[in-house]
């Protein structure tokens, strides 16, 4: 006899990447629509301790970590819930983003390590909530074809890209004259380029408007984040290099702009927290209260935009030269910022010299059509390997 299909009234979430700043923002929003949202799977690369304190507030019964060290700690330090069951490793990861009880995976893992657990989710008929840019610059006709086999959903979870979404409900994309993503400009957009050459990675994490990780903080100081978001957005909503535009907005509240063919602009506006764009990815297509207040259009509100000046971010004129050349040339751009980034964290490459690295490697190493993901995945791998080769030779 045949079983009934037991359907629960709340989408059941998988947050890969927990313990960041985005997974900490995707706790906020469960926690405050409890009613709609249920957590059923977290995982982190490393921090344990958090991750059991997590699954004790909202009584997770999969855990995962991709540090082996970490889950041996964990699996003994008696902290987490009866019952837990541990998921290890990449394979861990990737058997989370698959498993039959969820609903929506949330991938907000740094770099690529989500670039397989996205996929296994895709394949499996989950809805992706994509939080790691990364993923889709990497491999981006990759998992959008693996979307359109499973019949997936894709749920931009970047605030700007989430802007775009929301500005295209109900327009035909072949209307669609350009998209103009903002960035604040990061912790020097008002420093003459001479001082650039003393920053420090103190100075670099200190964003004067959101709250994020070291790495997406220094992309913000470089605007290689922004770099990401247009090659992102790209692939994301199938655009032409030319179609794809990025300005100065320093007070983060306009989240993209969208033009149609007969001349009118779209925007979307919200204040600088990701709590807004997370909700809209989890509860789609549905509305509900939001997590934090909304803008409140009584009180003076200023809104500035300025053209960016590519002898100050010359990571958007290397971008736009990656968006132009396509096939892997976004994977060596992605991978060769990764390795100077953290060199620039570690103090062992100055700010300055995180595009020269960049640039070196692209002009290194030659772009193609990748006739499947491991050519891509070997590019990284080569990518890396140059841009560490040019750091230690500083």
């Amino acid at each position: 006899m045949t079983q009934p299909v037991t359907i629960s009234p709340r989408t059941r979430v998988v947050l890969l990447g927990a313990t960041g700043s985005i997974g900490e923002n995707t706790l906020r929003v469960i926690a405050a629509h409890a009613d709609k949202l249920e957590l059923v799977a977290i995982a982190a690369r490393g921090n344990w301790e958090k991750l059991a304190a997590i699954a004790h507030r909202f009584r997770v019964p999969h855990v995962g970590l991709y540090d082996d060290s970490a889950l041996a700690a964990a699996r003994s330090s008696g902290a987490f819930p009866a019952g837990t069951t541990f998921h290890a490793g990449l394979s861990g990861l990737t058997d989370l983003a698959r498993l039959p009880e969820a609903d929506t995976v949330l991938v907000a893992v740094v770099g690529t390590t989500g670039l397989q657990p996205a996929l296994a989710a895709l394949s499996a008929g989950k809805n992706l909530a994509l939080a790691s840019k990364e993923i889709l610059v990497l491999a981006g006709r990759f998992v959008m074809a693996a979307a359109r086999a499973s019949g997936a959903r894709l749920l931009p979870v970047d605030s700007e890209h989430n802007a775009v979404f929301q500005c295209l409900q109900g327009h035909d994309t072949a209307d669609l004259a350009r998209i103009t993503l903002t960035a604040s400009g990061g912790a020097f957009r008002d420093w003459p380029v001479e001082r650039l050459a003393h920053v420090t990675p103190a100075d670099a994490t200190q964003h004067p408007n959101w709250s994020m990780g070291p790495k997406i903080t220094v992309d913000s100081a470089t605007l290689a984040n922004k770099g990401l978001e247009l090659i992102e957005a790209q692939q994301l909503f199938g655009l032409r290099a030319d179609q794809c535009h990025a300005v100065i907005h320093p007070q983060s509240i306009v989240h993209a702009l969208v033009g149609f063919t007969d001349g009118s602009t779209l925007a979307q506006l919200c204040p600088p927290s990701m709590t807004f764009p997370i909700q809209h990815a989890l509860l789609h297509p549905a509305r509900a209260p939001g997590t934090e207040a909304a803008l409140d259009f009584t009180q003076l509100l200023s809104l500035e935009f300025r053209p960016i000046d590519e002898t100050h971010f010359p990571m958007m004129r290397l971008a736009r030269e990656v968006m132009q050349a396509d096939g892997v040339a976004p994977a060596i751009y992605n991978a060769a910022n990764e390795v100077a980034v953290a060199a620039f964290l570690a103090n062992r490459l100055p700010f300055l010299a995180i595009p020269r690295i960049v640039d070196n490697t692209l002009s290194s190493l030659d772009s193609f059509e990748p006739a499947d993901l491991d050519a891509v995945l070997a590019t990284d791998t080569e990518a890396r390997r140059v841009a560490e080769k040019l750091v230690a030779s500083r």
